[in-house]
């Protein structure tokens, strides 16, 4: 059986599960020995241009790459990466100035200047793609380029949290002479000046990235290149890390895969566990006559059970969510439990029935077959189970593949729609802001005035996150009123590996991305 290994040096708190006991003992100074490491996932980027993308892709992006600031092993607060240095130069929070490294360049060469980070930032506002990135960017009035070196962002609003908003890899610094200013890059290429250079990419198949060797910024490297393969599924992920095919296994292990890794006698397999912040949910689209009824989606609210969804279907791998913020976080609550209090079919139909409506509620519910892991069809199932179970409601379930699922959202087309949300950083704001007003994440405009106009305006002119706590209760009852966004969960994270690779347990940032630059073999015992 596993045994645990104490010594880490953690990005997010985890504890790494092992037969191999002790610390220290393999040397992995050497980053070329053995080839390439292969990191084996089930989330495949949707695109590959930054100003298109507000979801997964972000786990490649931040390794090809770069941002102003971004978050070095260990820390939790942005820290500067293509800068030299940034900081607000106002006591207001809204104007904020970098510099530049000096002599930075592209991956092909060309010159990474000032003019190049307000191209990439210009553009993602002047695309405006729905549900994409210009989201994050509501607090941004303008960027100013001084020179070659000197980038100032000038906000219409006090924001506190936008260091945070450019750490995010949607803000990754691209070469203007590749991406357009007014539209998307059309072909599988990349020009960025992050550690690593994509060599080849085959959509939905697998990434193979290089040492970028003009790369100057804060990351070590451990190793020379990385083969990223993409799965459909945990099982044939876990069969290829078993039979040595891949190294390293990360995002979309299935509960039962975890838990056959944990119960793994062997030497030659290693589980590091960590504490989570991506979080599940379902969206109710306001535009559907019944998903649109807030007597519907309360009595919805009423007869789900996260802990039967929690046990049964994860096998206690995520744990059940009563908010939108995730526990960890400044200012988490239990709002939906405390509102709702335990799952009741004869509450849920007492609120049917004060809204007049007597007769079972047909419902279609939405996933995707290949984002958020293997048992997402089955916590559909659950769903379907559980809210047909109590008489009140008749549900269709339909799927999609991730690519064209984001589609349908973003036009509208579903009533309600499971999706999963993996932190841009960790912050309460990030789990309300990117869900409310008229362009957010979901593509599903949600006005909520109090939350946009009031609540986020305040606590973002607070430097201090700590006193925030009021502001995000507030907020988070909104939304419990509302209850157009219904959590279901909260996922841990599990980094699954070959013995002879280190680095699993501090691979992860703040917003559990994987810095394949911290993973190297060990090459001596």
């Amino acid at each position: 059986m596993f045994k645990r290994n104490r010594c880490l040096r953690p990005a997010v708190v985890m504890a790494s599960i092992s037969l191999v006991a002790g610390c220290g003992v393999f040397s992995d100074d050497d980053p070329a020995a053995q080839g390439p490491i292969v990191v084996g996932t089930t989330s495949a980027p949707s695109t590959l241009d930054p100003a298109a993308s507000w979801d997964g892709s972000w786990e490649l992006f931040r390794n090809i790459y770069q941002t102003l600031l971004a978050y070095p092993n260990g820390v939790s607060t942005p820290q500067p990466d293509a800068a030299e240095s940034c900081k607000f130069t106002d006591t207001t929070n809204t104007t904020y100035r970098c510099e530049l490294r000096s002599g930075m360049k592209f991956a092909d060469g060309d010159t990474l200047d000032a003019q190049a980070v307000k191209h990439s930032i210009d553009r993602i506002r002047a695309i405006n793609l729905p549900g994409g990135p210009a989201g994050l960017l509501g607090s941004l009035d303008r960027v100013q380029a001084i020179g070659d070196r000197e980038i100032v962002f000038h906000l219409n609003k006090p924001d506190a949290t936008f260091p945070f908003v450019l750490a995010t890899p949607a803000m990754s610094i691209v070469d203007p002479d590749d991406y357009p200013a007014r539209s998307l890059r059309k072909d599988d290429k990349v020009v960025g000046s992050g550690p690593y250079v994509l060599r080849s990419y085959e959509e939905g198949k697998g990434a193979e990235l290089v040492r970028n060797d003009r790369y100057k910024g804060f990351a070590h490297r451990r190793n020379d290149a990385v083969t990223i393969r993409y799965f459909q599924d945990s099982s044939a992920m876990v069969k290829a890390l078993k039979s040595r095919q891949i190294d390293v296994t990360y995002r979309g292990l299935a509960a039962d895969d975890i838990i056959d890794l944990q119960r793994h006698d062997s030497t030659d397999l290693e589980l590091v566990e960590g504490a989570g912040t991506d979080i599940s949910y379902l969206v109710f689209n306001p535009k559907d006559s019944w998903a649109g009824k807030t007597a519907v989606r309360r009595a919805v609210a009423q007869v789900v059970d996260r802990a039967a969804i929690a046990h049964e279907v994860y096998k206690d791998t995520v744990d059940p969510l009563y908010s939108m913020v995730p526990k960890g976080l400044t200012g988490h609550t239990t709002g939906f439990f405390d509102d709702f209090g335990d799952p009741s079919t004869d509450k849920a139909r007492k609120i049917l029935t004060g809204a007049g409506i007597t007769q079972p509620v047909p419902l279609t519910l939405w996933y995707t077959t290949d984002r958020y892991g293997s048992e997402t069809a089955r916590q559909f199932q659950e769903l379907k189970s559980q809210l047909e179970g109590s008489g009140l409601f008749k549900i269709t379930l339909k799927s999609r593949p991730w690519k064209t699922y984001v589609t349908g959202y973003q036009k509208g087309e579903y009533p309600v729609f499971g999706r999963g949300w993996f932190p841009d950083f960790p912050d309460p704001d990030n789990f309300i802001a990117p869900f409310v007003g008229q362009q957010n994440a979901l593509g599903t405009p949600y006005p909520a005035p109090e939350i946009t106009k009031d609540l986020l305006p305040k606590s973002r002119g607070e430097s201090d996150r700590a006193s925030v706590v009021k502001e995000f209760e507030r907020a988070q009852q909104v939304l419990v009123d509302d209850a157009r966004l219904l959590p279901l969960w909260q996922g841990k994270q599990y980094v699954a590996a070959n013995v002879d690779i280190s680095g699993g347990e501090r691979a992860l940032d703040p917003s559990t991305i994987m810095m394949m630059w911290e993973l190297s073999r060990k090459t001596s015992w």
